[in-house]
């Protein structure tokens, strides 16, 4: 193949979930190749399977081309241009070719360019055969440039990029040149693209940002993490990265949510399994125990150029399995690993971090109305509901589609009655997924301090926080610092203890969720109406007195009672003097 640009254009979010009619469209001069070369290619591409679009209206009228052409062009996966001598002596052949670049840049369709008994540097420069077509055009269409320099710059770009000249192919023989191209395309084809977000709103943003830690072209062999809270879209960031680059690796692999399939019976070894047969495919290969599979993947893939990515891991044992040293793989390598804890990156010694970022209210409002709307803004009469909703969210994509999916259709009263629930509590979808984060911790001081934190300490300094939770016999230091790592809490500049709202009600949901109707029974209370009853009934007051009756009761009534000084302190001085002198 020759040019200067990839082997070939990728398809991105916005086009490896999109159904296409064609596999390929063909661009040709029909009295140049029609009966010769791409009546062959044609033959041969529909031989191999491949759903073909090929013009057969050799009897155009007309400088612009049929609607129907222009919708072939925009639902095939790949175009393939056929540059032959006269090429650019029709018209109707380079408004052809416009659309197709401009499908390129919009929907990231692949182009591949064939040189057929052309040079190259003729179609790039206009120069030799198509010179002199571009010196009968600018004649006739003299008062139309512009459409003169649109195809010139369409014909620059597109020989720039990456395709097959006959005469440096296949010492020039034909049936070997057809070969070639369709096993490049075929192979194309066949590869499956990663499905990944149906809105994919702010996500080549985040790529281009991922793609800088990547350095993507080097030998070095480079492992590097995407990082963050759950529902802040690191698994879809990881797609796209698959979905941009794969094509410059020798093989690739995508390991998808680890943390799950690594739970399941002999789960290490099925990863490793799958590890080793993405890559090494069609060969399958079977490993009877972790360690063997570590020493065969370090066999088997040191000598190969790969891009894998180890998706929603959260323990050292899953890394330690499937990519523990650099030595495992071939140069220009790239190992990608997502998590929700820090530490685990800083364990394995990544070259880089990348932070998957949170969304601005701007993308936040747009992906809202996707999924809620079908548009790209909220319908008349919802902005101020939509921004609310967007308040609530965060910037966390995963809380935007499942409150957007769920509010679709439903009226403003529905809406409204939707945030308020919201505020008693959070969906329960979202609940979940940010759950899996507090599940992960790994003992109860970690936990306590979390909820603690969520229901009473949120704003506070953080070395304050510590010497009160350090007085309550909690390890806060090392606590506190894995709650960091996991995202679960994050430091201001002002060294305040801050976190996501949705985090927050997350904690807040699970003291609630065991005594949902009886809050007397919770073990932390933050809402002063809670407060306020438990002040006040008489019963709960006779039974808080009797702390001294089991060590589990004395640890539950200082938390109550700690619970109703940390809100009273600010607000009813003489009560607070009443309780520390009963």
């Amino acid at each position: 193949m020759v040019g200067t640009c990839p082997a070939y254009e990728l398809l991105s979010s916005s086009s490896s979930s999109k159904h296409w009619t064609y596999d390929v469209f063909l661009s040709f001069r029909g009295e140049d190749t029609r009966k010769n070369f791409t009546g062959h290619l044609h033959m041969a591409l529909k031989d191999a399977g491949t759903n073909v679009f090929i013009d057969n209206d050799e009897l155009r009228k007309g400088e612009e081309i049929s609607a129907e052409l222009v919708r072939a062009i925009e639902m095939s996966r790949i175009s393939v241009i056929v540059f032959s001598r006269s090429y650019a002596t029709s018209s109707w052949c380079l408004e052809e070719l416009v659309k197709i670049m401009e499908c390129k840049r919009t929907l990231r369709q692949m182009v591949f360019p064939i040189f057929y008994d052309v040079d190259p540097s003729d179609v790039r420069k206009q120069t030799g055969s198509f010179g002199e077509a571009f010196g009968k055009h600018a004649d006739r269409f003299l008062l139309d440039m512009d459409k003169v320099l649109r195809w010139r710059s369409a014909l620059t770009e597109a020989a720039t990029l990456s395709g097959w000249d006959l005469r440096n192919t296949a010492d020039g023989h034909e049936a070997k040149f057809i070969k070639k191209i369709i096993d490049e395309i075929t192979r194309h084809l066949n590869n499956t693209y990663l499905s990944e977000a149906v809105y994919p709103v702010g996500i080549d943003f985040r790529v281009e940002n991922m793609s800088s830690h990547l350095y993507v072209g080097s030998d070095d062999v480079c492992i590097v993490g995407i990082w963050g809270m759950g529902g802040v879209g690191k698994t879809t960031v990881a797609k796209a990265i698959y979905n941009r680059f794969y094509h410059i690796f020798e093989a690739k692999s995508f390991l998808s949510n680890v943390r799950e399939a690594a739970k399941q019976y002999n789960g290490l070894v099925c990863l490793q399994e799958q590890l080793l047969s993405d890559v090494l495919k069609p060969t399958k290969i079977k490993v009877d125990s972790v360690d063997r599979g570590i020493n065969v993947i370090k066999e088997r893939l040191r000598g190969k150029r790969v891009l894998v990515i180890i998706d929603d891991t959260d323990r050292v044992d899953q890394l330690n399995a499937l990519a523990a040293n650099r030595n495992w793989f071939g140069p220009g390598s790239r190992i990608i690993i997502t998590t929700r804890d820090e530490h685990l990156l800083k364990q394995l010694e990544v070259d880089a971090i990348y932070l998957a970022p949170e969304m601005n209210e701007t993308e936040a409002l747009e992906l809202l109305s996707w999924h809620a709307f079908k548009n790209s803004y909220p319908k008349e009469g919802y902005y101020e509901l939509s921004k609310s909703v967007v308040a609530y969210c965060g910037g966390l994509p995963l809380a935007l589609q499942v409150l957007g999916s769920f509010l679709v259709g439903r009226s403003v009263p529905e809406w409204q009655s939707a945030l308020e629930n919201l505020k008693r509590s959070p969906h329960h979808e979202i609940h979940e997924k940010l759950r899996i984060s507090f599940d992960g911790l790994n003992d109860d001081n970690e936990r306590d301090i979390f909820l603690d934190i969520s229901c009473f300490f949120i704003g506070m300094d953080k070395n304050n926080v510590n010497q009160i939770l350090d007085g309550c016999d909690f390890s806060a230091e090392i606590g506190m610092s894995v709650l960091l790592q996991r995202c679960l809490v994050t430091v201001s500049e002002t060294n305040k203890l801050m976190m996501h709202d949705l985090i927050r009600d997350m904690g807040r949901e699970i003291v609630r969720e065991k005594f949902p109707k009886e809050h007397g029974k919770r073990t932390r209370l933050w809402h002063y109406k809670d407060v306020a009853d438990m002040l006040t009934d008489k019963e709960e007051l006779r039974r808080r007195r009797r702390v001294k009756e089991s060590e589990r009761e004395n640890e539950y009534y200082l938390r109550i009672l700690f619970t109703e000084l940390t809100i009273l302190q600010y607000t009813e001085p003489f009560i607070l003097w009443a309780l520390l002198s009963s």
